[in-house]
């Protein structure tokens, strides 16, 4: 079972009427949304048909699934979900869901393959080897962000299974699983305002990262949770009956639970213990209308002395990613600390399911209504930003300072909120403004007295920026020891100002540096034309201008120079044994010799593709003539029990002129090279390969390649496949069919 939103829980099963999984579901979908998913459930069940071992992928995505139905999405997200590890593992091709179930659906699956790029952060993006593709590919995952908000839903939704099932895996997988989503998903979700996600996801991280912290934790919660649930009962009568006395009709009053890992980091950031966290009792307090969220809070502070510094109005100054609520802490009953927090239905509606509701709108509901805009408007500037970003490095940095939890929120004189990393200065402020406010930049002011341009902002400040026109920014501002730029963005824009001034200078110096490191290595010949355009350069004097100004480093051109090199000898490799796939139709194989008949029409079997030196049946078909295959295939078991008749006795004659296919299945941990140590194989032996098709197990690291080999018998298979396996990091070759 998997759990889901309100206490729900939904069964699962293959063979179960899709009908009958709807209607335990906590939302309705109409007939039509209903035919959509349950053509979903169609084409997994297809594919399962002809493939038992898939049942996996089918299992995966139902548990994609229900996490989503937490944010109440619509059908076609729901009927991605149930395809889309089909999609993800290359079983099945947008061409087949396209048709199968709906365009939509194809595109949707396609598009969260797209955002894979996410993947690329945990590998710090090694721009060294393909920079330029890298970007592009990030790019074009902003975009689809922006452009459908689904994709990250389901993405979110695919990582959050992974974390819930990583409780299965050992020690080591968890971690890494847990690293990831701590640093790039966790916080996506809290910037597009999805808290069910945001929440659950660092629990989880905190138990595998922390698992001591967090059992100390949950230990403490459990032991006090009978007198914790009798208090803040307590204060919830007390509150409802204030509600009342003042005819605020509707209002809702509940326990909130408050989660392990904030808990911890609370502990963390003020160096206290578990006793000492007032919020471990809290209240939330949900009512229709924003006066009476402000009502509400007199009557809060009037019932009990409220704590001055813990006090945050999220209505009238909302976070960048939308979220509206009033916060305050009090001295309760007894003398205990309690939080409470007040808003209204709908502001608890966007800040538990986020962008999640906007699917909502075509079904009659109004987007000013929603924090749909405010939540996605950073994905929009960072696309815009990441033109000005001079390499992948800066665009990474830039995307984790957005995504980060730490901001800080100040105000422009104008009183617009600006949500800038923590630690941000007013030199950062200057350039998220506009370009030529930070070049010009040449003093600040926060709430009217002048304050140094490396002060760390603080949250609900006024910042003014003084300028001077005609002037530019400091050399001093790029050092990191003087703490004036924080954001990759505002350091991107003053190294391109310095590189447009000294060009020419750079240029020269570069040209000279490099080819003296270019010599020292030995590297004679080198295109630097190719070279400048792996780093998106226009030509080698654009390379040399940057190697001046510092922007790209020696190391980064001589590391693409060797990986282009090894590209190179790969490719050569390759192309000693891969080769193009026939079309044509095979010959008839020669030396089938069938007993008591001779020679007649004869096919080897694609299902288990026999090779000289396996034992073989024939099975006689209509109009086919007899199909060869291995005696232990699973086809021919089957014949044994239903058309024994059918089968007839072989042998191989003289095949000593023939080849045969024959398919394979390595398994290995995924590194780099692994691919060329395995053709390097095959080149030695003289086996070709008729096709080739691998895909990456994410969850374990592994990558799993499935080959066509042309042998000439199972000796040479036998040998090929010895000696594949002691391949570094192969952990298993094997025939399968």
């Amino acid at each position: 079972m998997v759990q889901v939103a309100d206490n729900h829980f939904v069964d699962f099963s293959i063979s179960g009427d899709p009908s009958d999984w709807l209607a335990k579901l906590p939302i309705k979908y109409s007939i039509e949304q209903q035919q959509l998913i349950a053509k979903a459930f169609e084409l997994a069940r297809l594919l399962i048909s002809e493939n038992e071992a898939l049942q996996s992928e089918f299992k995966e995505g139902l548990i994609i699934a229900n996490v989503l139905i937490q944010l109440h999405v619509d059908a076609a997200t729901l009927a991605s979900a149930i395809v889309y590890p089909f999609f993800q593992s290359e079983l099945v091709d947008a061409t087949i869901i396209e048709a199968r179930v709906s365009p939509e659906v194809a595109k949707l699956c396609q598009g969260v393959h797209a955002m894979d790029a996410l993947q690329a952060l945990q590998n710090e993006f090694k721009i060294q080897n393909d920079a330029g593709q890298q970007k592009e590919s990030f790019r074009k995952m902003l975009l689809a962000m922006v452009d459908d908000v689904r994709l990250v839903l389901i993405k979110l939704a695919e990582r959050l299974s992974v974390l819930r099932q990583a409780k299965f895996s050992d020690v080591e997988t968890q971690k890494v699983i847990a690293k990831e989503v701590s640093e790039v998903y966790a916080p996506l979700a809290n910037r597009l305002g999805i808290g069910q996600f945001k929440w659950e996801m660092e629990d989880l991280v905190f138990r595998y990262l922390h698992g001591n912290d967090y059992k100390s934790i949950a230990k403490n919660l459990a032991e006090r949770r009978l007198d914790r649930e009798k208090y803040v009962k307590q204060v919830i009568d007390t509150i409802v009956s204030q509600l009342k006395e003042l005819q605020i009709e509707n209002a809702e009053v509940m326990g909130r639970a408050k989660h392990i890992y904030s808990i911890w980091k609370k502990m963390v950031r003020k160096n206290v213990g578990f006793e000492e966290i007032y919020d471990v009792r809290a209240v939330r307090v949900l009512v229709e209308t924003v006066p009476q969220c402000y009502a509400a809070l007199g009557i809060v502070h009037g019932l009990w002395n409220h704590i001055p510094k813990e006090f945050d109005d999220y209505i009238a100054t909302p976070k960048e990613n939308g979220y509206r609520s009033l916060h305050t802490a009090v001295i309760g009953p007894g003398g205990k600390t309690l939080e409470i927090q007040i808003r209204t239905f709908s502001m608890h509606q966007e800040s538990e399911l986020g962008v999640a509701a906007h699917w909502r709108y075509k079904e009659g509901a109004k987007p000013q209504e929603s924090g749909f805009e405010a939540k996605i408007s950073w994905l929009r500037q960072l696309l815009e930003w990441q033109e000005d970003l001079a390499d992948n490095n800066e665009l990474i940095d830039e995307f984790k300072n957005e995504v980060t939890e730490d901001r800080v929120y100040v105000f422009t004189p104008q009183g617009k909120v600006v949500d800038l990393p923590l630690g941000s200065t007013p030199v950062d402020f200057a350039y998220h403004v506009h370009t030529d406010v930070g070049h010009n930049c040449r003093g600040a002011k926060i709430g009217g007295k002048i304050v140094p341009l490396n002060y760390a902002l603080k949250t609900g400040e006024q910042v003014q920026i003084l300028t001077s026109k005609n002037s530019g920014p400091s050399r001093d501002w790029l050092h990191q020891n003087n703490g004036y730029v924080k954001s990759s963005r505002a350091r991107s824009k003053i190294h391109q100002w310095f590189r447009h001034q000294d060009k020419d200078k750079n240029t020269i110096a570069g040209k000279s540096i490099l080819e003296k490191e270019l010599a020292r290595h030995g590297f004679e010949k080198i295109d630097l034309e190719s070279v400048a355009n792996h780093f998106n350069l226009h030509n080698s004097d654009d390379l040399f201008a940057s190697v001046g100004a510092g922007d790209l480093g020696l190391n980064q051109i001589l590391n693409s120079i060797r990986a282009q090199q090894q590209k190179d000898q790969l490719t050569k490799a390759e192309k000693q044994v891969f080769k193009p796939i026939k079309t044509t139709k095979k010959k008839q194989p020669k030396g089938i010799q069938i007993e008591g008949v001779g020679s007649l029409l004869t096919k080897i079997a694609g299902c288990c593709k026999p090779v000289p030196g396996d034992d073989i049946l024939g099975y006689i078909t209509q109009g086919r003539g007899v199909v060869v295959h291995r005696e232990d295939c699973n086809h021919i078991l089957k014949a044994r029990d239903e058309r024994a008749e059918r089968l007839i006795k072989v042998s191989w004659g003289d095949s000593s002129q023939d080849v045969f296919d024959v398919d394979i299945a390595i398994t290995a941990f995924d590194r780099k090279g692994l691919l060329k140590d395995i053709t390097t194989v095959l080149a030695n032996e003289k086996v070709s390969v008729e096709a080739m098709n691998s895909h990456i197990d994410k969850r374990k690291q592994h990558s799993i390649m499935k080959l066509r080999l042309n042998v000439d018998g199972v000796e040479k298979l036998d040998r090929v496949i010895a000696q594949l396996s002691q391949v570094p990091n192969v952990f298993e070759v094997k025939r399968y069919q």
